[in-house]
């Protein structure tokens, strides 16, 4: 097995009424996530905002979040910017602070090429001494890495692994059939509401944003696929797919990210994990008739009483 594996989530940030980072809520994520036996915590992925914070803000979340976990799971750092140089700064500031692994998309904003970007990766592994994980987010960054350019990255050398929120389940198939002779290298998929069959094809584990809300279920998801108990997966996995229905109680009325990370704030304030529901703005916080709604589904999935 992979160093890094299993079920590792984008943590969310939580933020005070003052919309400045709330660190004692942050505590209470991460406690929340070990506690329900993650094995990892990507820190500063989309789910964590991680756009809407500058460099300092950026740097304390990581030293926080890396002195909370004191080791019982590694840490993995999300280093998006637009430009390769940007990134690079923010790599190397993670790895200063003592993460685990950095985490990277494709440049954004820039009309960059395949070969480019291609490059922008190889910069970013020269440049720092931890492995580096692509992140495949298209959605974001209006571009898709596909199979080859995967590959060609991993077998390099260059990536040590994918984190796939692309939806195409079956360019990451393929990525995971090609490099199957590559024990080195895992693949994990972004796409929560179909981890069984991601796991049945043979990924090396999940990043669920939802995990934020039902650690232990996906936790339970991954301990049945590995035991190889499929139905008791898709079970699991059946009961999460209807707490995942939060992210669409606000869609139409906000924006995508408000409805998808604001529903997961939003569940999490209910459940006491965090303070406030507020996302960095401009986004929206979800308003008191959603609140209700996600509290419903909560209680449905048997996460309040």
């Amino acid at each position: 097995m992979t160093t890094f594996h299993g079920v590792v989530p984008p943590v969310v940030t939580p933020l005070t009424e003052n919309l400045e980072v709330d660190y004692a809520s942050l505590t209470r994520v991460v406690e929340n996530l070990i506690d329900g036996g993650v094995h990892g915590l990507f820190v500063l992925g989309s789910s964590g905002e991680v756009v809407f914070y500058d460099d300092a803000t950026r740097r304390r979340i990581l030293e926080h979040v890396v002195k909370v976990a004191a080791g019982r799971a590694p840490v993995l750092a999300g280093v998006m910017d637009p430009t390769t140089d940007r990134v690079i700064a923010h790599a190397r500031a993670a790895q200063e602070i003592g993460v685990d692994a950095v985490v990277a998309t494709s440049p954004f904003y820039p009309r960059t090429s395949s070969p480019e970007i291609a490059d922008h990766f190889r910069y970013i592994r020269d440049a720092i001494d931890v492995p580096l994980v692509a992140y495949d987010i298209p959605v974001c960054t209006h571009y898709k890495l596909d199979r080859r350019m995967v590959v060609d990255l991993a077998r390099e050398g260059v990536i040590a692994g994918l984190k796939d929120s692309s939806g195409d389940d079956g360019n990451f198939r393929f990525c995971l059939l090609d490099l199957a002779d590559t024990p080195d290298v895992f693949l994990m998929t972004g796409s929560e509401i179909v981890v069984d069959t991601a796991l049945m094809m043979g990924a090396h584990g999940v990043v669920p944003g939802l995990a934020n809300v039902d650690p232990h279920g996906y936790v339970r998801l991954w301990n049945h696929a590995q035991a190889g108990d499929w139905a008791a997966a898709r079970a699991e996995q059946e009961r999460l797919c209807r707490l995942f229905e939060m992210v669409w109680v606000a869609s139409g009325r906000v924006s995508g990210g408000s409805a998808g990370v604001g529903s997961f704030k939003t569940a999490m304030q209910a459940m006491g994990i965090i303070d406030t529901n507020l996302m960095a703005r401009p986004q929206q916080r979800l308003n008191d008739a959603e609140t209700a709604r996600i509290v419903e589904l909560v209680r449905a999935a048997g996460l309040m009483g």
